[in-house]
């Protein structure tokens, strides 16, 4: 063909281009519309789509869409929650009961513990031994003792497993215990953990049943946007770990290392152990590992005697879930406060009724402290986090700057009664987009242990006033607003 044949259609894809791409934008636009959005993150991905051309419409392909993949998490969820259906009704009055036990302990803060009775996200139990860890140094202590006395089962579920110094002991004691008899089932993220992943499908005479959770590769890059960031760990069905520390070597504090890593852990023995046993298998059950019986082994209904007196449940969610239980259950606690909230999270992006009950709480009289770190890991995020303080600072909240390294502890606590350990950070991607679990503690003196801890973060910490917010530099302000922008797809 002579280039005076192709100079008209060169012409005339010139001219008209913009009508098959106008139809392309039209159609996505009008999708994000059809789905009922949250009405913020409607807006933001419209502005995305119109003002990165091209790009835009790649990232909202890969990372926006409500994917088929969450249609299927949402049968798989029903599936299991039928299963679970007869054993629920048989507990109901022993349920009722433990409430009421917790009502009388700490008050109307019991609250959460109904919503996690009611949605069928956890049963209150009692009498558990909780003890929380302080940074990896105290959590990898025991969580070696614990892995090394294993005799029947282990079943861990992390974010983040790198092949460290720790990662390798961790593994090590793993293959060890799988050689031994006992049955090891590891789940990581995939996008989490891509060192490990690659290493494990290398091991094939391993017995560790392993499994990537969501694989992530070209044609299934949306699953990145769903991230597994649960941190959980059940041994022998009779002692529990969850919390904010992944296995990784960062979490570990020495006079050497020069980035301190300030995060939380807790510790759980009790009939607690059996609802974090469930909440990992619900998530086996959907990797493609075989499918195991609960009851052969893996559950204790009896002869768990501790000397606790806890009553913990524990808060899951997915983005499959009904609703956003893990913020449902936090905005109980805020309502329901009579005196004091502390909270830490390593990213505040709030949800507008997060940020509204904080505001409230504040203004009618309880004490709300919110830490969060001075230098975060994530610039975009860091920004976005400060353009959502100023509302705070302006009717009483105190924001205190954790300044001694980085701030990954993801905790609440509330009134000296109630307390919150897990992996769930104060953003819309955890409370609607990761798999996410908390711990919820009804124990006075493991709160205010938690409430003494916080007062110790604070001495290395700075106490942002409203006059320092906006003392800082007006660029840096317009960049906060600019973040804040795509602070619902963060």
């Amino acid at each position: 063909m002579h280039l005076e044949e192709i100079k008209p259609i060169v012409d005339f894809i010139l001219q008209w281009y913009w009508v098959p791409l106008l139809v392309l934008y039209v159609g996505v636009i009008s999708a994000i519309l059809i789905e009922n959005r949250n009405p913020t993150k409607t807006v933001a991905w419209i502005l995305v789509i119109i003002f990165l051309p091209i790009l835009g419409l790649i990232l909202y392909y890969f990372f926006g869409q409500k994917f088929v993949k969450v249609k299927k998490i949402k049968r798989i969820n029903k599936k299991l929650a039928l299963r679970l259906e007869k054993k629920w009704k048989e507990l109901d009055p022993l349920m009722e009961s433990f409430i009421q036990d917790i009502h009388e302990e700490i008050g109307d803060l019991s609250k959460v513990f109904r919503l996690m009775k009611t949605e069928r996200l956890s049963s209150p139990t009692l009498d558990n031994e909780v003890q929380l860890l302080i940074n990896g140094e105290e959590k990898f202590k025991y969580l070696l003792e614990d892995l090394a006395a294993a005799c029947h089962s282990i079943h861990m579920e992390y974010y983040i497993f790198e092949l460290g110094t720790i990662g390798r002991q961790v593994l090590d004691l793993l293959n060890r215990k799988a050689e031994e008899g006992v049955k090891v089932r590891l789940i990581v993220d995939s996008f989490g953990s891509p060192d490990l992943v690659k290493y494990m499908c290398k091991q094939k005479d391993s017995k560790i049943e392993f499994h990537a959770f969501l694989p992530v590769t070209f044609t299934s890059l949306a699953n990145s946007n769903y991230r597994n960031h649960r941190k959980i760990c059940v041994i022998d069905g009779m002692i529990g770990y969850v919390g904010g520390i992944n296995i990784s070597d960062r979490y570990i504090n020495s006079a050497e290392k020069k980035n301190y890593w300030r995060d939380t852990s807790v510790r759980v023995r009790g009939l607690a152990i059996n609802l974090l046993q469930i909440s990992f298998w619900n998530s086996w059950n959907q990797t493609d590992g075989e499918s195991f019986n609960l009851e052969e082994g893996y559950l204790h209904l009896k002869g768990l005697a501790t000397k606790g007196t806890a009553g913990v449940g524990f808060v899951s969610s997915d983005p499959a879930s009904l609703g956003p239980y893990n913020m449902e259950a936090l905005l109980i606690a805020i309502g329901e406060a009579n005196s004091k909230i502390q909270l830490c999270t390593p990213y505040y992006i709030p949800s507008e009724e997060l940020e509204r009950a904080l505001i409230i709480a504040a203004s009618s009289g309880v004490q709300v402290e919110l830490m969060v770190p001075k230098h975060s890991d994530s610039y975009l995020v860091h920004h976005a986090s400060y353009s959502f303080l100023k509302p705070l600072l302006e009717r009483g909240v105190k924001v205190y700057l954790y300044n001694k390294g980085f701030l990954h502890a993801k905790t609440a606590v509330f009134d000296d009664k109630l307390a919150f350990v897990g992996t769930v950070n104060l953003d819309i991607r955890s409370f609607y987009i990761n798999y996410e679990i908390a711990a919820v503690i009804s124990d006075p003196d493991f709160a205010k242990q938690a409430s003494r801890q916080f007062e110790l973060d604070k001495q290395h910490a700075e106490l942002m006033t409203l006059k320092t917010w906006k003392s800082r530099p007006a660029w840096k302000r317009a960049l906060d607003s600019l973040c804040r922008l795509l602070a619902p797809l963060l």
